[in-house]
């Protein structure tokens, strides 16, 4: 049986088919704001028996197309104990929401614990955080890993931390010392959360940002643990919505 999954997420759509659970097809592109027509289009490009959608803009998608849709938790829960069936912990964080989720032995959902009120430490913070150090994104990483640990940012809220951001520039700190501090304020959240919800090893880091070696690196030294990030971090709600579909 041929299965599809898609992640609408509000920075990017993931489209996984799989020909019994083996990966056939993906694409991957940015959140248009019609992203019905996006849909549409990806979907031309393939062929399946069945397909369920997930992500922040499921239900609209779901009831335009007549498709089933499943929830966010249980599509990454599902992705990533595919892949990394030890899996015991998973962090995801995307566009504008963070997720940590605690897995059994099976696979199953025991716990977790969701962040979508705003997007503090998401995707889009590091976005708009790498626009005020006149950064790329995909570069920020490499520079907060190349600064040292003396400042601090106070404010997670993105606005008042972009402030913060361009005050410090502003008094002559080096944006890699300000990279790193956004980054270890980040992580100090971020931690929180997975120590609410239970750290059991081992832990899977997916979503966008697990695409960020400073916020992996300087994430597990806080941890004082390993994480796994998968070869395509963005892809695994995605993945969980094809698998799942072939009960669907």
């Amino acid at each position: 049986m041929i299965t599809a999954g898609l992640d609408i997420g509000s920075r990017t759509i993931e489209l996984v088919v799989l020909d019994e659970n083996r990966p056939v097809f993906t694409r991957r592109s940015e959140t248009s704001f019609d992203y019905l027509e996006q849909v549409r289009e990806l979907l031309s490009e393939t062929e399946y028996d069945r397909i369920l959608v997930t992500g922040y803009g499921r239900h609209l998608v779901a009831r335009e197309f007549g498709m089933g849709h499943v929830t966010e938790i249980k599509a990454h829960a599902t992705g990533v104990h595919h892949l990394v069936p030890e899996a015991r912990t998973i962090l995801d964080i995307g566009g504008q929401d963070t997720k940590v989720i605690s897995l059994d032995e099976q696979g199953r959902v025991v716990a977790f614990e969701m962040n979508d009120r705003c997007s503090a430490g998401t995707g889009r913070f590091f976005e708009v955080m790498a626009q005020a150090l006149a950064c790329r994104i995909g570069e920020f990483g490499d520079l907060a890993l190349s600064g040292c640990n003396r400042l601090y940012i106070s404010s997670m809220c993105t606005v008042f931390a972009e402030t913060e951001v361009v005050a410090l520039r502003a008094r002559g700190e080096a944006p890699e010392d300000v990279a790193r501090a956004v980054v270890v304020s980040v992580v100090h959240r971020v931690s929180s959360m997975i120590r609410r919800v239970g750290l059991r090893e081992k832990a899977v880091f997916c979503g966008g940002v697990a695409r960020n070696k400073a916020v992996v690196q300087i994430l597990a030294q806080e941890l004082g643990c390993g994480l796994f990030v998968p070869e395509a971090p963005d892809f695994t709600g995605a993945m969980g919505a094809a698998i799942l579909a072939r009960g669907s």
